[in-house]
Formats: C-alpha cells, sequence, structure tokens
C-alpha cells in the first residue's frame, strides 16, 4: 500500500492529492525508478524560511524492494540518481529514509529530522562582516 502525499502547510501537515509541481515530480520519478510500496514526500520548504510554494527542502520515505542486500548510502545513491535533475536545478535540500519493505513492516517510524538553523547565508556572512549586532553598532 502506498503511503500518502504530504505537503507542509504552516506548522502542521496536510495530506494532498499531489502537491505542488517539484513534489508531483518528485513522487513520479521515485515511483519510475524504486517501484515503492510506500512512499511518502513532504515539503518542508515552510521549516526554512522559503515563500509558500517555493519547493526547496523536501523529505522523503521510500520503501522498496530495491534497497534489500544494500547499505544506506547505496540506498541514498538510488534516490538521488532519480531525482538528479531536480538536485540540480530548484531542490536545494532533501532528506532521506529509504527502507525495505520488512524493515517498513517492523519499524514504520520516521525519525524526527533536526530543527533548521534558521538564517540565510547573507544573513550569516552580514553577522561575519559585522552586521548588526550590538557590539558593532
Amino acid at each position: 500500500m502506498r503511503g500518502p502525499l504530504l505537503a507542509a502547510a504552516g506548522g502542521g501537515l496536510r495530506a494532498m492529492g499531489d502537491g505542488g509541481p517539484l513534489a508531483r515530480a518528485i513522487r513520479a520519478k521515485l515511483d519510475a525508478a524504486l517501484q515503492p510500496t510506500h512512499l511518502q514526500v513532504l515539503d518542508e520548504s515552510w521549516r526554512h524560511g522559503g515563500p509558500p510554494g517555493a519547493e526547496t527542502h523536501f523529505s522523503v520515505v521510500v520503501v522498496s524492494g530495491r534497497f534489500a542486500g544494500l547499505p544506506p548510502l547505496q540506498r541514498h545513491r538510488l534516490v538521488h540518481a532519480a531525482l538528479r535533475a531536480e538536485l540540480a536545478g530548484p531542490l536545494h535540500a532533501l532528506a532521506i529514509v529509504a527502507r525495505t519493505p520488512q524493515q517498513w513492516e517492523s519499524d514504520p517510524r520516521v525519525p524526527p529530522r533536526p530543527p533548521c538553523l534558521g538564517g540565510s547565508k547573507q544573513e550569516r556572512r552580514g553577522a561575519a562582516a559585522g552586521g548588526d549586532s550590538p557590539g558593532n553598532q
């Protein structure tokens, strides 16, 4: 059974029919390449300060028999290969949970992702160069 496509909305999660264009492309490419028995695609752009509809930060849970006998690094490489064009373009960050059907059946929990540390590269550069810190005013 395939899992629902999920997308972030504000601070919560809601089930969606298809998500945005990038979410749909991710789903279609992972379906074609890995024939998953369970697939979740989660747009987490909102957690990273992206504007609504940015579709830059995603997490995926992929359960596929193609992962049998492969270490985690090889599984991630299969996911990256399927999404090569997206990773070269609009997709900035991708968190991956890649399991075999047996692993998923024995433990369907997804580990929590660490919180975003916030700030953009420009903000960090400004702070490093003196920026608006209280000591520099």
